[in-house]
């Protein structure tokens, strides 16, 4: 009886050396026959056949409406262009530059195709992240003051493209003229610590300075010296210009107090900072401008365009809005041409 399970236990053992002798025959090979390395490639095929060919990184600088309208805009302008080929992972910054570094960070180490950067920190982070991954920016103000370029001629070159949300100031200062003929004095009111603010204001000072206005800059270093300032700025203006700003943008109900009461317009560079204070605007569709945004990244991904030949482009259309609380409140006539921004 014993010899009968020792003889059983040899011929299962023998057996099972048949079935895995293969295996062991070579190094690298799988149980099956198969190298390794054949089965890498099978794993990588199957992965290809289950994920898009293009994966986009969107940086967005915070939660906000253009902002989100912007991203929404580049998805559909790709979907469009690319179907299936191509997915998203879309990171929110919180307003934080900090945020803005890591979520770049984790795009190059994850390799993406593409990075889209929504808002200028996050657009600052993007190009100090990587100069191989393709980076197309959006709701970005100023291109050449975000980056830091000399003798910007409007392409910026490399790794980055993109869009600037940026309003024609010569059609701003058109609209000041339409809306406010007879004002002589003009205050420019923006923050001395943004860039994008004071570069805006001096080239709308030329405008309006063509016109006939007279004006005269108003800055502040941060929140805290805000209300003197515009306080200044009613007391000794016919009218007040503000630029796209975004300590303003933060604080526009200590704007929107003071002039009221001093009665004193605001005409603005930005539909947000209008919404919160100001009499008009001229505004662009950021829907519109980040699938402009996504149709260029497209041409980019399909070796259509060359991403360092590709010069920074403007909303292609632009709309005249009021502010009806305002305009009421200031006896400001509005003419038919412009719509009224939502309440």
């Amino acid at each position: 009886m014993m010899k009968k399970r020792i003889l059983l236990f040899l011929t299962a053992f023998g057996m099972l050396g048949a079935l895995t002798g293969c295996s062991g025959a070579a190094p690298g090979s799988t149980p099956g026959g198969s190298s390794s390395s054949e089965n890498v490639r099978e794993q990588a095929s199957a992965k290809d056949e289950d994920h898009a060919e293009y994966t986009i990184g969107i940086c967005q600088l915070v939660q906000h409406e253009d902002l989100d309208a912007a991203t929404n805009g580049f998805e559909d302008a790709l979907k469009e262009a690319l179907g299936n080929d191509v997915e998203f992972d879309v990171q929110n910054a919180q307003n934080d530059s900090y945020n803005c570094s890591v979520i770049i960070n984790g795009f190059v180490s994850n390799k993406v195709d593409l990075i889209m950067a929504n808002g200028t920190p996050a657009l600052q982070a993007a190009a100090a992240g990587t100069d191989t991954i393709p980076i197309m920016g959006t709701c970005v103000t100023d291109y050449a003051q975000a980056l830091n370029l000399e003798d910007f001629d409007g392409v910026v070159g490399g790794n980055i493209s993109g869009t600037s949300d940026v309003s024609p100031l010569d059609q701003q200062a058109d609209a000041v003229k339409e809306l406010f003929p007879d004002e002589k004095q003009v205050g420019l009111l923006y923050c001395s610590a943004e860039s994008n603010s004071k570069g805006q204001a001096e080239e709308m000072e030329q405008y309006l300075a063509e016109m006939g206005y007279e004006c005269t800059d108003y800055t502040f270093s941060d929140s805290n010296d805000l209300a003197a300032v515009v306080t200044k700025a009613a007391e000794n203006s016919d009218l007040i210009y503000i630029p796209t700003d975004n300590t303003v943008g933060a604080n526009s109900g200590i704007v929107k107090n003071i002039c009221l009461e001093k009665k004193v317009p605001v005409f603005t560079g930005s539909e947000t900072i209008c919404q919160g204070c100001g009499a008009a605007t001229l505004c662009l569709d950021a829907y519109e401008l980040g699938y402009r945004t996504g149709e260029m990244a497209a041409e980019v991904l399909t070796g259509k365009e060359d991403i360092s030949k590709m010069p920074i482009e403007n909303a292609p259309h632009f709309t005249k809005k009021y502010n009806p609380e305002m305009c009421k409140a200031l006896g400001i006539e509005v003419p038919e041409d412009y719509e009224a921004l939502d309440e």
